[in-house]
């Protein structure tokens, strides 16, 4: 589960030309407008990332004319997102420990408190108002088994992750810029999902009329059949008119593969090229393939400025995906290795 709250430790202090009152504040690879003097470099703090929805409590009023939302879904609460302070770029909060009664009994004496996961026991949630209001569709149950959450880590939030494409054949697709949605198959049957909940089939889901439009279910069948599979998950990106501005510029909808998993397992991306040939899907644009990539990307702000550019409509692109090109299991994300990059310039415009 993505640590939407943690604490971490401020690893150095920046001043921003011409501000008397705030500076910058490195924490893992993101950097936050901190009010001058509130931390020195080495403090521990809380951390908040960048989607975080934080509850309504005094601790977080000082955000209430940025930062209030009340909505159907979400109900009331602050949501932090990409801001500019004096030229400089802010992504997420920082909050002395001892702001937060829960978090007294704690020791933060030691390094083994960094990294310590405080969302659910600060009432954190994650911003998910965009994502839901553009997946339209009748909601029957959570996601099926093999069907995973799609959220990548950002590469800030975990800056090692680089380290450990060290050796490997790397790929770097386009992160396309719509809504996730996945196909599967299991014992249980066909399954259709957003990012958080299997959908009904009827004519309130957008992604099932592009199915049945294209055949998809019967496709997938074929082929599950055809290599005597256990279970078989397909996910892309959907994008079309209507969802996240349409940066693509898109007349119709499109959907983007970008994982497929066999009996359970993610695919390389050689296999997901085949199969993805073999089915007619399209498949989100591979932008570059090569070897070692910490030679080439040693740091957060390398792959940042490599994130930067536009889609070939001309609309500003979101970013990129970086994964090996065999799937690699990571230690530090306790998963498939794999990490997203999201532009700043993308953040800014669109927040």
């Amino acid at each position: 589960m993505r640590k939407l709250a943690s604490i971490q430790r401020i690893w150095n202090i920046e001043p921003i030309e011409g501000a008397d009152r705030i500076e910058l504040a490195h924490v893992l690879g993101w950097q936050c407008v901190v009010n001058k003097g509130q931390f020195k470099p080495m403090d521990l703090a809380i951390y908040f990332e960048v989607d975080s929805f934080l509850p309504i409590r005094e601790e977080f009023e000082f955000m209430r004319a940025s930062s209030y939302r009340n909505t159907d879904i979400m109900g009331e609460g602050f949501r932090l997102r990409t801001m500019k302070f004096r030229g400089q770029i802010s992504q997420g909060l920082l909050q002395p420990i001892e702001t937060f009664k829960e978090l007294k009994d704690i020791n933060i004496k030691g390094d083994e408190v960094v990294g310590t996961d405080v969302t659910e026991l600060l009432g954190v949630k994650k911003w998910e108002i965009e994502e839901r209001a553009t997946t339209s569709g009748t909601v029957i149950g959570t996601l099926p088994y093999d069907i995973p959450h799609t959220d990548e880590t950002r590469v800030q939030a975990e800056p090692d992750l680089i380290k450990e494409f060290e050796g490997l054949e790397y790929y770097i697709s386009t992160k396309m810029d719509g809504s996730s949605h996945s196909m599967g198959i299991d014992e249980n049957g066909f399954h259709v999902t957003g990012h958080n909940y299997e959908y009904k089939d009827d004519d309130s889901s957008s992604f099932y009329k592009l199915i049945k439009e294209r055949g998809y279910k019967e496709k997938l069948y074929a082929f599950f059949d055809k290599y005597g599979l256990k279970t078989l998950t397909i996910q892309g990106e959907l994008c079309a008119p209507g969802i996240q501005k349409n940066p693509l510029k898109l007349a119709k909808p499109e959907w983007y593969v970008f994982t497929i998993r066999e009996d359970g397992k993610r695919v390389s991306l050689d296999r997901m090229t085949e199969i993805c040939n073999e089915l007619g899907f399209n498949m989100v644009p591979i932008e570059e393939r090569g070897m070692n990539l910490p030679e080439k990307y040693p740091t957060v702000d390398s792959l940042l400025a490599r994130a930067e550019g536009n889609y070939s409509s001309g609309g500003r692109k979101e970013g990129i995906v970086i994964r090996p090109t065999e799937p690699v299991f990571s230690q530090l994300i306790s998963g498939a290795l794999s990490m997203k990059v999201v532009s700043n310039k993308y953040l800014l415009k669109n927040e």
